[in-house]
């Protein structure tokens, strides 16, 4: 190796030890709080993933809306595959778990995902929302939560 090639690497070696002011600090000793999963108003009912395999009864004529979680930033979504007729999808959104993501340099983590439903009449049906990478359609979900809902 010449000089100028070992000089060159001593110089990158001692710069990447050298602190960077643009870095994001991390403090292992501070705990974020939890933040609740982002909602619409006139919402009546939040389903959450703790209803997975329940029966859960909603009124018709209101709004409500199933709050799960999920790691999007690695491509794993939840999707609606299966819902009885009288649940009208009428929009989803997602957001922050916790406050950690909202800080500088923060990258990755589970995410809200938020579906909002219409309840458009009465019966009882199983509503099926998979989660997958879109781009892995043909094998079988990651995940799959599911409940039967019961509207009255």
């Amino acid at each position: 190796m010449t000089p100028r090639i070992i000089a060159s690497l001593l110089l990158a070696a001692l710069g990447a030890c050298a602190p960077h002011d643009k870095e994001p600090q991390v403090d292992a000793q501070r705990t974020y709080k939890s933040i609740p999963a982002p909602t619409q108003s006139g919402v009546v009912q939040h389903i959450t993933g703790a209803d997975d395999g329940k029966t859960v009864t909603v009124k018709a004529g209101t709004k409500i809306q199933v709050d799960l979680v999920g790691v999007p930033t690695a491509g794993y979504i939840w999707q609606v595959k299966e819902a009885p007729a009288f649940l009208k999808k009428t929009g989803e959104t997602s957001g922050a778990t916790s406050e950690a993501q909202r800080q500088p340099g923060f990258a990755g983590g589970s995410h809200w995902e938020v579906f909002f439903f219409d309840v458009t009449g009465t019966g009882e049906g199983a509503l099926v929302i998979e989660q997958r990478r879109p781009w892995e359609d043909d094998g079988p979900a990651d995940d799959t939560f599911s409940v039967t809902v019961r509207a009255e």
